[in-house]
C-alpha cells in the first residue's frame, strides 16, 4: 500500500485561510477527494475555506498561483490524472507536479499536493476517500498544508532577529 509510513498529524489551523483548487475531470474521484480535504480542515478548525473549480489538472498551478498571491495562508491542490495510450498524462503530470512546486517555492505558501497519477481509474478510486477507499488523499493533503504552514510559523520565529 502506497500508504505505508504516512505520519499521524494533528493540526491546528485556527484563524488560516485556505483555499482548495479542485479539477473538475473524473467527478466521483473529486468528489471524494474535496470531500476528504473539507472534512481535514474542519477537524484542523479552520473556517475560512474557498473552493475554486477549474477545468482540469493541468490548469491547478496557475489558480494555485492566484490564491497563493491573493493572501491564502495554504492552498490545497486536488486533481487526477488517468494513463492513457497517449503521453499526455506525462505532460500533464510533469506540468502540473513541477507547477505547483514552483507555487509554493516562489510564494512561500504551502501547497498541499492532493494530486492523483493513476494507472487506471480503480487506482484512483482506491485513494480517493470514497467509502471502500484504502486512502483519503484529499484529506492528507489538507492535513499536509496545514501542518505546513504552524512548521514555516515556528521556523520563522526561531529563526527571527530577536534584536529587531
Amino acid at each position: 500500500m502506497s500508504g505505508a509510513g504516512a505520519p499521524t498529524l494533528t493540526v491546528d489551523g485556527s484563524g488560516l485561510r485556505v483555499v482548495v483548487v479542485a479539477a473538475s475531470w473524473h467527478q466521483v474521484v473529486m468528489d471524494g477527494l474535496l470531500d476528504g480535504a473539507r472534512r481535514a480542515l474542519a477537524e484542523a478548525h479552520v473556517e475560512d475555506v474557498h473552493v475554486v473549480r477549474v477545468p482540469g489538472t493541468f490548469e491547478l498551478p496557475v489558480a494555485a498561483a492566484v490564491a497563493a498571491r491573493a493572501g491564502a495562508d495554504a492552498v490545497v491542490a486536488l486533481g487526477v490524472v488517468v494513463r492513457g495510450g497517449t503521453p499526455h498524462f506525462d505532460y500533464v503530470c510533469s506540468g502540473a507536479t513541477n507547477g505547483l512546486t514552483e507555487v509554493g517555492v516562489a510564494t512561500g505558501v504551502p501547497v498541499g499536493f492532493g494530486v492523483l497519477t493513476c494507472d487506471d481509474e480503480q487506482q484512483a478510486l482506491d485513494r480517493a476517500g470514497l467509502p471502500g477507499s484504502s486512502e483519503d488523499k484529499g484529506h492528507e493533503a489538507a492535513q499536509a498544508a496545514v501542518a505546513t504552514v504552524t512548521a514555516l510559523r515556528e521556523l520563522r520565529g526561531a529563526l527571527a532577529d530577536p534584536r529587531a
